[in-house]
């Protein structure tokens, strides 16, 4: 998959390697590093771990200390071309080769299905801001993302969507429509089913919280993705994982067939 321009999953996770490799080689310390760069050893040690981006003159302050001899500043323009977060680049690695993708959202249009003018409105709520020097790449990515329907082989993707997913009006009522007609495109797909969630179930299967399933190559593996405000991380084992793949089979059973699902997307376009 292409992530931004000319960038790659995994950037941030190849600069921390070298940067650590360079700080042990100079015998320097997290905490000295940290001292002179203006940061704090925790913040070191997750650009490390590729958790984090540098930011600012960490880079070519961290390159001339260490006598990278310019190798950080170079691999850096790797990590700043990706477009994604650090954090993500993991999942993107997953999502790119999966067989299957399931997701549950319920607060917001999810970004595989999402149009370029809503992702700029998700971009412009962000708080933090972003980086305007990093937002462009950031949008790129996330669009290119949406490759993977016309993949070869097609991987089987589907969607249960909360109805305020679909009504929230981030961008405002013409963006909103866009991006609902959008799905409408996507969900013609052979490979692509979306479903939305009716507001009268008494009961309900994802009351936990939005998640994504991942299906490997071959469906030899399946990975539960799940992201918060403060944390992001993937369960693999048993009988957790398999605990999640039992609610998403319930969210389906209880969400609006595939057409109605559609009527009623259509329905919500209407109105805008």
């Amino acid at each position: 998959m292409n992530i931004g321009n000319n960038g790659s999953p995994g950037a941030a996770k190849a600069f921390g390697r070298l940067l650590r490799f360079h700080r042990e080689r100079a015998k320097v310390s997290q905490e000295a590093l940290g001292r002179e760069t203006g940061y704090s050893k925790s913040q070191v040690a997750m650009i490390e771990r590729g958790e984090r981006r540098p930011r600012g003159n960490f880079v070519e302050v961290a390159d001339a200390l260490l006598g990278a001899q310019g190798a950080l500043v170079e691999v850096a323009e790797e990590v700043k071309a990706s477009g994604v977060a650090a954090w993500f680049e993991d999942y993107l690695v997953e999502e790119a080769r999966a067989a299957g993708i399931h997701m549950y959202e319920n607060h917001l249009i999810p970004g595989l299905l999402q149009t370029e003018r809503y992702v700029r409105a998700v971009y412009a709520c962000a708080c933090p801001p972003w980086d305007p020097d990093e937002l462009e790449a950031s949008i790129t990515a996330r669009l290119d993302r949406q490759q993977l329907f016309h993949r070869k082989p097609a991987p089987l993707v589907s969607f249960v969507l909360e109805k305020a997913a679909l009504t929230r009006p981030i961008g405002g009522p013409a963006v909103l429509k866009e991006n609902l007609l959008h799905i409408l495109d996507v969900a013609r797909l052979l490979n692509v089913e979306v479903q939305v969630m009716p507001e009268g179930c008494r009961t309900h299967a994802g009351l936990n919280g939005p998640f994504t399933l991942i299906e490997t190559a071959k469906r030899r593996e399946q990975l539960v993705y799940v992201e918060g405000q403060s944390g992001r991380y993937f369960v693999s084992e048993q009988p957790e994982m398999g605990d999640v793949f039992a609610r998403y089979g319930i969210l389906r059973a209880q969400a609006l067939s595939p057409d109605d699902s559609a009527k009623y997307i259509e329905e919500v376009a209407r109105t805008l």
